[in-house]
């Protein structure tokens, strides 16, 4: 009882809320099914179990799931290879299976180690993607299919589509197409801030299929047939109805590609689920937390059941999320009563959803890829510097190039990310200063905290670069690790080189376990031993202070 009171306590906002979310999901679901070549009945079968059974399992209370634009690359690609979506759904149901295991697994944190610079990239490729793959049914393109990179199942862009595209355009689609761009830009500024309860995408579908009427009684060549509109199936019974579900060929599961497209699904929709959930949590004006692990749990079950009865894959989804939190959600209420009026539409009124125009649900998914690669995201990204720059923009261009696609694009982005990094370690392994006196140069190298084989080389180049004759202090009294070769290295200057080039060289703070020969306050014996020549005190006295201003201060950074 505890439990039905806490989920309406606050129905009256939570209804409202999920209303408006219901209206933006409609359009989202067709539209992400449209740029999958998927059925367009499998989106909305993923928007109610995401919104139905996620909702009421996930432990978040204002998240909203559902298919989403970020795997579209990856259900055309398994699609196209698969060939058939009962082969596919397989696969949604393996990534539903991977993912409960990742919840036991403890993986809820797993975002947390992607570089924001390839995630970033990542979702700007894919943005970049689902333009390029929208512009045939934005403009109503019906020439020659091999012309259109998404029809053949390429997973990116084809830049083909724009050498072909012009000779089949139609006026009538190119117009819903750009006035409902306009109206989704509109919508955002703050002249509109009073109009923002109504959703835009609900409003580009209805001007969108409102126009296109008009078309039809007052000029007839702007029009658009049948072809170039929403075609769901209208059943006349229940049992047409449920006919409509695509159910699993069981024999997929012996395909090796099926298991290989459900573990990147799996990786895929968890890596954007755990990002959609943090981002949910800190809008929350409640400010409460979301377990990652509990939700992976709750987001693969979901995955298992939408690959059961012929859904898309499903994942957290930050538009809807945040647009339920605008609304003035408060409780999974509103994601739960989103779902049911999903499943309540498409069981009553599918013959007035086939009136929508593809090109007018293409205008929300060209906007939303936009967003994804807005203009000032590159801005602040170049702004950041090249370190993160270059990794996000590699990433970007990969992704949504047709013969990489999302997966090795992002692989590509780490391999970037981690030649940075690496980079940056080989630059940093100890302090270097150099004092040059009248007896011949003092060089201090204090170590780093860690010191990996990385690192070698570049200490390596400093021994050789050291002055015959000069004098040399290796400190490795903060070093909490040194790899094996640079010991090796060292052991080699201060055994072979040093003695050979008449160098001094002090050794300091080495544990016991490294085997390196060192003395007890090794920086004065040295000078004791100078100064037990008195034609050289004077001399000693300058080394011994010279010594003490070098242990006094702390070093830049290979000086």
């Amino acid at each position: 009882m505890a439990e039905k009171k806490s989920l309406f306590a606050y129905a009256k906002k939570d209804i409202v809320s999920g209303l408006i979310v219901f209206l933006i999901a409609l359009p989202l679901c067709l539209g992400i099914a449209q740029a999958s070549n998927a059925p367009l009945f499998s989106g909305i079968v993923a928007g109610i179990i995401g919104g139905i059974v996620i909702g009421y399992l996930s432990k978040s209370q204002l998240s909203v799931s559902g298919p989403a634009a970020g795997l579209v690359s990856i259900v055309v690609g398994a699609l196209a290879e698969l060939q058939a979506f009962e082969i596919f759904v397989c696969a949604v149901m393996l990534a539903g299976l991977f993912q409960v295991l990742l919840g036991f697994l403890k993986a809820g944190t797993f975002a947390n180690f992607f570089p924001s610079s390839v995630i970033e990239g990542m979702l700007a490729g894919i943005g970049l993607t689902i333009i390029f793959k929208q512009l045939p049914d934005a403009v109503g393109y019906n020439g020659p299919d091999q012309l259109i990179g998404m029809r053949d199942g390429e997973r990116g862009m084809n830049f083909e589509i724009l050498t072909g595209i012009t000779d089949h355009i139609k006026i009538g689609a190119l117009l819903i197409t750009v006035i409902g761009i306009a109206i989704l830009a509109l919508w955002q500024t703050k002249r509109m801030k009073k109009f923002q309860l109504i959703p835009a995408g609900l409003l580009v579908v209805l001007i969108g299929t409102f126009l296109n009427m008009l078309f039809k009684t007052t000029a007839g060549t702007l029009h658009l047939d049948d072809e170039f509109l929403v075609q769901l199936n209208v059943p006349t019974s229940a049992k047409d109805f449920f006919a409509q579900f695509s159910f699993p060929d069981f024999s997929g599961f012996l395909n090796p590609k099926v298991w290989q497209f459900g573990a990147i699904i799996a990786v895929v929709a968890s890596i954007e689920t755990l990002l959609c959930i943090e981002a949910t949590d800190k809008l929350d004006p409640m400010k409460r937390n979301t377990s990652g692990n509990a939700e992976l749990k709750a987001q693969g079950i979901g995955n298992m059941l939408s690959g059961l009865i012929g859904g898309l894959p499903i994942t957290s989804v930050i538009v809807r999320s945040s647009a339920n939190i605008n609304a003035g959600a408060k409780s999974k209420l509103s994601a739960i009563f989103h779902g049911v009026l999903l499943l309540t539409c498409v069981a009553s009124i599918p013959a007035i959803l086939n009136y929508i125009p593809k090109s007018a649900l293409a205008a929300i998914l060209i906007y939303t890829g936009f967003r994804l690669a807005r203009p000032a995201l590159f801005r602040h990204m170049y702004k950041v510097g090249p370190t993160e720059f270059i990794p996000f923009v590699v990433t970007a261009v990969a992704v949504a190039l047709p013969f990489l696609g999302l997966l090795k694009g992002v692989a590509i982005g780490f391999v970037i990310n981690i030649f940075y990094l690496l980079r940056a370690n080989m630059r940093i392994p100890y302090y270097y200063r150099r004092v040059q006196s009248d007896n011949g140069d003092i060089t201090r190298l204090e170590l780093a905290q860690e010191v990996s084989f990385l690192n070698k080389g570049s200490i390596k180049e400093t021994f050789g670069s050291i002055a015959d004759g000069s004098t040399v202090i290796i400190d490795a009294s903060k070093s909490e690790y040194i790899d094996y070769d640079v010991l090796e290295e060292i052991r080699e200057f201060h055994d072979v080189q040093a003695p050979n080039r008449n160098i001094t060289v002090s050794l300091v703070g080495f544990r016991n376990d490294y085997k390196i020969p060192q003395g007890s306050n090794v920086h004065y014996q040295m000078m004791d031993e100078l100064a037990s020549d008195k034609t050289a005190k004077t001399s000693a006295g300058k080394h011994k202070k010279l010594l003490r201003e070098l242990n006094a201060g702390r070093p830049p950074v290979n000086e």
